[in-house]
């Protein structure tokens, strides 16, 4: 087998030549290059912001937790306050059944002591009506009894005697007139 010329060669592609090299050390310079001063920085800004992310998650549950734990508080006072609002409720419930009751007594105490000043005021018009009635009665049964009698019942002692009498026999009549109208209903 004959060996290859050097044109051959150059159209070989597997066979490495001179611009291979000069390739492969500008690809190996490109490359230490990047190792060195690119991919770090990019790591770094990579790094900081894996970090930036991880606060910001940790953030997020943080403030998660302080809302979750801020609705629970707010769950308890309104609780509270639903609780105090039913106490105030009941109280006052209880405030106006017992100014009811109060009232009550107040107006039954002043509806009794009415009845009783007014019974009073009856019964000192009655005996006033009575005294008056009385003296009336009595001048016009001294009058009639002049007029029966004809004479003079001027004396005083008499004239008292006389009324008395009269009054006495006009209250047995009612007395036994009234016990007759009961007996006979």
């Amino acid at each position: 087998m004959a060996r290859p010329t050097a044109p051959q060669a150059a159209d070989n592609f597997l066979v490495p030549n001179a611009t291979f090299f000069v390739e492969l050390i500008a690809f190996l310079v490109i490359l230490w290059f990047l190792a060195k001063y690119v991919i770090p920085r990019i790591d770094g800004a990579l790094a900081a912001r894996q970090a930036a992310i991880r606060r910001e998650f940790d953030e997020a549950e943080q403030a998660k937790a302080e809302a979750k734990e801020t609705e629970d508080k707010y769950n308890a006072l309104f609780a509270e306050a639903r609780h105090e609002a039913a106490r105030i409720r009941e109280d006052a419930r209880e405030q106006g059944a017992a100014i009811i009751a109060e009232m009550r007594e107040q107006a039954q105490a002043e509806s009794s002591r009415i009845v009783a000043h007014a019974h009073a005021q009856l019964q000192a018009e009655r005996q006033q009506v009575v005294s008056q009635l009385r003296s009336e009665v009595g001048a016009i049964a001294v009058s009639l009894a002049e007029t029966i009698v004809g004479e003079s019942l001027e004396e005083d002692a008499r004239r008292s005697r006389t009324i008395d009498r009269f009054l006495a026999d006009l209250e047995s009549q009612d007395a036994s007139g009234a016990a007759e109208g009961a007996g006979s209903r």
